[in-house]
């Protein structure tokens, strides 16, 4: 299976351009996760499946916070456990949630906190 094209691998040089402006045109939720992280790494398919089922109404930026600059956006974000997901919607945080959660959750999740 490719990766779907509407996830991205955003940094902190990128992230106010490719998450926080382009949220004003569509949702865009937000994986931080590192390396290490098992639960990170199970969750990782699940969010292609949800790229695909959302595609031209949804973007999925992949922050991976191993990389030291990284940290300052979980940092700003006051992350604490990962994978954290969060959700950008117009520019602002409509909801956040941590851990591998099943498919159905997060498109629970993304249905509840957008009009998609």
């Amino acid at each position: 299976m490719h990766k779907p094209d509407n996830i991205f691998i955003s940094n902190l040089d990128n992230f106010q351009k490719l998450v926080i402006e382009a949220s004003h045109q569509k949702p865009v939720l937000v994986d931080l996760w590192a390396e290490w992280c098992s639960p990170c790494r199970v969750i990782a398919p699940v969010l292609e499946k949800v790229a695909t089922e959302f595609h031209d109404n949804l973007a999925i930026a992949k922050v991976e916070v191993d990389e030291d600059e990284n940290m300052k956006l979980a940092g700003r974000y006051q992350v604490r456990g990962f994978p954290t997901l969060i959700l950008f919607i117009n520019g602002e945080e409509a909801g956040r949630f941590s851990g591998a959660k099943p498919l159905s959750f997060i498109r629970d999740f993304i249905e509840q906190h957008s009009d998609l």
